[in-house]
């Protein structure tokens, strides 16, 4: 594994554990050329994911891409890392075992907004922002107001 901070390729690992629920291994790594520390995950991967986007073009499903994504939409909300981080595996799981290698962003992002409203409305609120597109506050406030159970008129 190449050092981040020197990019000497002679790096050791130090440690080496469970992460995420054993859906992943944590290493902590050491290079012995600048003394830098580490750390990097192993994750079994399934199958190579190729996302269609929707101009359609075609590039590498990136997990980190979906994490840092849904974690933005989660900044400063009462979430336990490890759920986020059990939510992110689950999605990926999903994706994976779809029959598809080829998978449209539309329903990438249909399955994180379902994944983040049963988590955090408020994150699912920011998340469906970014990926419907909004515009205007008119934009949140139909959104929001989808979402709310509607009242029965008051007599």
């Amino acid at each position: 594994m190449r050092c981040p901070f020197c990019g000497n390729i002679d790096t050791q690992v130090k440690d080496s554990r469970p992460a995420e629920d054993h859906a992943a291994i944590r290493r902590r790594r050491f290079c012995p050329a600048c003394g830098g520390r580490f750390t990097t995950y192993e994750r079994v991967q399934l199958r190579d994911l190729v996302v269609i986007k929707t101009n359609g073009k075609r590039e590498d499903f990136d997990r980190d891409k979906l994490e840092r994504s849904i974690r933005i939409s989660m900044q400063k909300r009462p979430i336990d890392p490890e759920r986020i981080d059990q939510m992110i595996s689950g999605i990926v799981r999903r994706l994976e075992s779809m029959g598809d290698t080829d998978i449209p962003s539309k329903k990438i992002g249909e399955i994180v907004m379902e994944a983040l409203a049963r988590i955090d409305t408020v994150a699912y609120v920011r998340f469906a922002s970014v990926y419907k597109n909004f515009q205007a506050a008119d934009d949140f406030e139909s959104f929001v107001h989808e979402l709310r159970p509607h009242a029965a008129p008051e007599e």
